[in-house]
């Protein structure tokens, strides 16, 4: 079963919705609490008026007593009090005069029980008929009889006005939505305009046009630290091109030599009949050809594997003196026919691949062995640190010049002095990659004409 891709979604996209979302949860906020407060404000400011017309009215019955007061509330016509609608209630519960048509709409058994104290005011909300009505009860004494005075507020207009506010301030935050999403849009496109133009800087840089740079300069300061980003990395890119460019020319040039030699001498030896003795010269000759030529894929082999972390590493703790005698006693048979003197020195324990270490050192001490002159010395020396071990190998041969110590550890380089195991410029290279595979460090201290010095830096396992 296939899933369904999904395709990402654009970042102007993403800020135009959240900005838009965002604006819409603050005005919605805002806007609530306000109609809110409005609303809230105009039921208090209402319910305090009429308990105001409630304590008039307690004031007039108490003044004029029940007969002059159910007169007066008589004698209005109906609606007169609009929108208030009053009624008497003697303390047997029975109507004494009230607002003519009142008993039709509101009857006397709506109204909320009146308190027993006559300062205290009973309230509630009715709806009949499609209006709301605020009732209100509340005793009042006159002589020895205690009456209930009943008043009721038609509130329909409030409601209505409330519907209306209500209305208003949701269309108010319909236009501010649609308002704050024309501005998402707006600043969206004005704040990743830059982003856009140094797209099209990017797009005009190519491989013949890798020495360009966007420069941070010019750019708003969020973009910056991606402008440094991209310009080093295209300082890399550069380096790693040129690198392969000139890595691509040198092993074309050392692999045309040997099979150059290998043909030449292949067609010279066609020219006429030989001797068996000379077709085999010209056999072992081709052979030594072959095996120059494999020496050199087999390291740039090594060394490509190294580079893409694919070289496998069995670090162990391993005696570094005894691996420096073993490789030592080696080379000193070689060595002697020259009289030269290989020494050792130091002892201590090394964490590495004993494989890689030993291919390592065998490749120092070749090099050391083929330029040190008929008489010289080479010493191997270990010295050990808190977190790691150090192999120095030298030797007081021809010595390399100060402007070539800087790239002899490239590939297939080479100067006039330059250290190599199998003359293409490798050997150094390889001892470099396996000192990088185990995290450590390489340097090389020469003088012409005085020596040279490699030193190879192990660090300890932690």
């Amino acid at each position: 079963m296939f899933s369904k891709r999904t395709e990402p979604r654009a970042i102007a996209s993403q800020l135009v919705l959240l900005f838009t979302l965002a604006a819409t949860l603050l005005l919605s906020i805002g806007l609530g609490v306000s109609y809110w407060l409005v609303v809230r404000h105009a039921f208090a400011e209402d319910n305090s008026v009429l308990a105001d017309k409630v304590s008039a009215l307690k004031t007039d019955f108490k003044e004029g007593g029940p007969k002059i007061f159910g007169e007066e509330v008589r004698s209005r016509a109906a609606g007169q009090y609009e929108p208030y609608w009053i009624r008497v209630l003697d303390s047997e519960g029975h109507t004494m005069t009230e607002t003519p048509g009142m008993d039709r709409l509101l009857p006397p058994d709506v109204f909320p029980l009146p308190q027993n104290s006559t300062a205290s005011i009973s309230s509630k909300d009715y709806r009949i008929s499609g209006k709301l009505f605020s009732l209100v009860a509340a005793n009042q004494a006159s002589g020895d009889q205690t009456y209930t005075v009943q008043v009721a507020q038609d509130r329909s207009s409030d409601e209505q006005l409330e519907r209306k506010f209500g209305a208003v301030m949701a269309t108010v935050l319909l236009c501010a939505i649609v308002a704050s999403a024309l501005i998402a849009v707006t600043i969206t496109k004005r704040g990743l305009r830059s982003l856009g133009e140094m797209t099209r800087s990017l797009q005009q840089i190519g491989p013949n046009h890798l020495s360009e740079r966007i420069t941070p300069l010019g750019w708003p300061r969020e973009l910056q630290p991606l402008a440094v980003a991209f310009d080093q990395m295209l300082g890399r890119l550069e380096d790693s091109f040129t690198r392969l460019s000139q890595f691509s020319a040198d092993l074309a040039h050392e692999l045309r030599t040997p099979i150059a030699n290998m043909l030449g001498e292949s067609q010279v030896a066609l020219t006429r009949e030989r001797e068996p003795e000379e077709y085999r010269e010209l056999i072992a000759s081709m052979i030594i050809e072959c095996e120059r030529l494999s020496a050199i894929v087999d390291n740039l082999l090594f060394v490509a594997r190294v580079d893409a972390a694919r070289e496998p590493i069995e670090r162990k703790r391993f005696n570094g003196r005894a691996v420096v005698e073993k490789i030592a006693g080696f080379y000193r048979t070689i060595a002697e026919d020259r009289h030269v003197s290989i020494e050792c020195s130091g002892r201590g324990e090394i964490d590495a691949d004993p494989a890689l270490f030993e291919r390592a050192l065998i490749n120092l001490v070749d090099n050391a062995l083929r330029f040190t002159p008929d008489g010289g010395k080479i010493q191997i020396a270990i010295a050990l640190g808190n977190t790691h071990a150090e192999i120095a190998v030298s030797d007081n041969g021809s010595g390399i010049a100060p402007e070539h110590l800087s790239r002899v550890f490239d590939r297939f380089y080479r100067a006039d002095s330059s250290r190599s195991s199998d003359g293409a410029g490798l050997g150094l290279a390889l001892v470099k990659s396996i000192v990088d595979l185990h995290g450590g460090s390489a340097r090389i201290e020469s003088q012409l004409n005085h020596g040279t010095t490699v030193t190879l830096s192990f660090p300890n396992k932690s």
